[in-house]
């Protein structure tokens, strides 16, 4: 019995098909798992073997790793009335890239006759518009 243990045969990539490599990568890329989830679901003993797939196979940057730390980020130095400006700005930011994406929306409405949305908002928006202008 002991002879048959020692003697076991140690797996590696080269058991995988690339089908299945693949079928790993695109669940991972698809945001299914992450890939340490897809090891311990598909079973894939090596650590790093997932992370190697994505690297070769893979349609995204999978080079570097992202390390996020709160100590660097210039928003925990900021001061109540930074903070206000900068909420400020972003929530303009976001107001014109409405409008913008709102008018791409009417483009596509008018041109294909899409219908992308519902009438009560259309409604809804020209009165803000209205209201506003």
């Amino acid at each position: 019995m002991d002879e048959l243990e020692g003697k076991r045969k140690r797996r590696s990539q080269r058991d995988y098909t690339m089908g299945f490599k693949l079928q790993v990568v695109a669940a991972v890329e698809k945001g299914d798992m992450t890939y340490k989830q897809a090891q311990k679901i598909y079973g894939i003993q090596g650590r790093s073997t997932v992370l190697t797939w994505l690297r070769k196979h893979g349609k995204l940057d999978w080079t570097h790793s992202v390390r996020l730390t709160m100590s660097d980020s210039p928003k925990a130095k900021e001061t109540p009335a930074q903070t206000i400006k900068r909420l400020e700005r972003e929530l303009e930011d976001e107001r014109l890239r409405n409008l913008l994406l709102n008018e791409v929306v009417d483009i596509l409405d008018a041109e294909h006759g899409a219908g992308l949305r519902k009438k009560y908002l259309a409604k809804e928006r020209d009165a803000f518009k209205n209201r506003k202008g």
